[in-house]
């Protein structure tokens, strides 16, 4: 059964940006967020600030319209705290603290204009929240600016703003892409913190980043369609966004259908910034994060008790409550797996072992799929699911070793390759490794509690044995017996069963 939703614990965000006007419902104030409504309306709010210093006309009128809808869809879903905000757009403009107050009294709340500083901060709390232990230069690209602020594990440096969000820039190059990138080279070159982020990570925040992601997805033939995590060498982001630029000087942009038309004739100004903040950071890898200022704002109103835990494995007791048959069977089988790996001395980083945790706490949340179809749609649900502090790369571990729960070891029974491809051959093997294990404890226990902390591990140089206490002895089975063997063979030792 699936948990009633507590009334009036959801949180929502009213973001007033630039470009768009968004209202993100999340279900409650919690380290792993879970949205359960997201719409945006592209209004362009910022699309003559540079030139005329106004928010324009029709822009003001779209957005105020959007947010009357916004108030009404709070009160019909029953939000209990809604927070607003709004960017660069609304700071910048002359006529932005009139439609700020009247935006407030469409919404009833009051309306926080981040300063620039504010909104870097943000960004990169958005991207603690959303990346494990991040390294390198949060770059958050928006319709009006953009922010750069260094960030290190959970630690934020200060941060600097620039005028070069797709709409100014759009703006103050009258639409010259050689006189945009001019202005960005100069802007670019003058940044200081950019030295920080050679060798390191540039994690890219915005829209029309994320525009350039689902491209490069799409035309790669990459096998996972999430945009939160995409990684790729900063030699190839280079290369795709002067690509990128040469397709904008032929007109061929409007082909690229996957992008929405509004954000379309931006794409080519964020490639341009893109490319310039390569030439001079010089980082080692791209990350494209959807976690931005929005989660950024509240991962700020946690406690720091709350701050501190691991985004990862939060989401996974959230699936591992709602979907298991047993939420307390799968904390049960991380003891098991954790006296396993023990006893056999298997090598293992912290990393390997937050991974573990995560899948024996998933390992169970497809038992109400068809059998036939358990081992590929909890994979899919795993690789795909919306949370973050997961790489791609983890996400494949950890939704095949749930695979090879469901699915076996088999020839017959093989995921993707295209999956098994984003492993190495080590990594693919623990994953194996990893679902015989779960194969092993849900037939000993049907997945209830209370029955894998009466099995113990032992072993006697190269013999693996499972020891059942005498109140189980009749839960052994040939099945059991068969598994276990195929486990032991894993960690190259011969298993046995025994009888307390």
């Amino acid at each position: 059964m699936t948990r009633p939703r507590k009334r009036g614990a959801s949180v929502a965000v009213i973001d007033i940006g630039s470009n768009s006007v968004r209202l993100v419902v999340y279900e409650g104030l919690a380290r792993s967020l879970i949205p359960i409504f997201n719409e945006k309306t592209l209004c362009g709010l910022g699309r003559e600030v540079q030139s005329t210093g106004l928010l324009a006309p029709d822009a003001v009128d779209k957005a105020l319209t959007s947010l009357k809808r916004f108030r009404a869809l709070c009160r019909v879903m029953q939000v209990g705290r809604v927070f607003a905000i709004a960017t660069a757009a609304c700071r910048d403009a002359s006529n932005g603290p009139d439609f700020i107050a009247r935006a407030e009294r469409i919404c009833a709340v009051k309306i926080e204009i981040l300063s620039g500083p504010r909104e870097a901060r943000l960004s990169a709390l958005g991207v603690i929240s959303g990346i494990h232990h991040p390294d390198g230069i949060v770059g958050d690209l928006g319709g009006g600016s953009l922010e750069l602020i260094d960030v290190r594990r959970n630690s934020v440096r200060s941060g600097v703003t620039l005028p070069l969000g797709g709409l100014a820039l759009q703006d103050l190059a009258h639409k010259s892409l050689k006189r945009a990138d001019r202005i960005v080279r100069e802007e670019i070159d003058e940044v200081e913190l950019l030295a920080a982020g050679r060798g390191r990570t540039f994690y890219a925040v915005g829209g029309t980043w994320r525009a350039l992601a689902r491209i490069h997805i799409i035309q790669s033939g990459y096998p996972l369609q999430v945009m939160h995590g995409y990684s790729i060498s900063a030699a190839e982001a280079l290369d795709f966004s002067r690509r990128l630029r040469r397709l904008a000087a032929a007109d061929m942009l409007a082909d690229i259908e996957i992008v929405a038309d509004a954000r379309r004739p931006l794409l080519t100004y964020a490639a341009l910034v893109l490319e310039h903040i390569i030439r001079v950071a010089k980082p080692k890898t791209i990350v494209f994060s959807t976690f931005g200022v929005r989660e950024g704002l509240l991962h700020e109103k946690l406690p720091e008790s709350e701050r501190n835990k691991d985004g990862l494995i939060c989401a996974a007791e959230e699936l591992n409550q709602l979907l298991s048959r047993s939420a307390k069977h799968a904390r049960e089988l991380i003891a098991w797996t954790d006296r396993l790996v023990r006893v056999v001395k298997l090598r293992e980083t912290e990393e390997d072992r937050r991974l573990r945790h995560a899948a024996c706490l998933l390992s169970d949340i497809g038992w109400r799929v068809h059998p036939d179809h358990r081992g590929e749609q909890t994979l899919s649900l795993v690789v795909n699911g919306n949370f973050g502090a997961i790489t791609h790369t983890e996400r494949a571990f950890v939704g095949l070793s749930v695979f090879y729960r469901y699915a076996g070891l088999s020839e017959e029974n093989q995921p993707p390759v295209t999956m098994q491809e984003l492993l190495t051959p080590a990594q693919l093997e623990r994953a194996r490794l990893l679902g015989a294990a779960f194969r092993v404890a849900h037939l000993i226990s049907a997945a209830r509690p209370g029955v894998l902390p009466a099995t113990h591990f032992r072993s006697q140089g190269r013999k693996l044995m499972l020891v059942f206490e005498h109140r189980l002895v009749d839960l052994v089975a040939d099945r059991v017996g068969s598994r276990f063997k195929q486990l032991a063979r894993l960690v190259g030792r011969a298993g046995s069963i025994v009888r307390r």
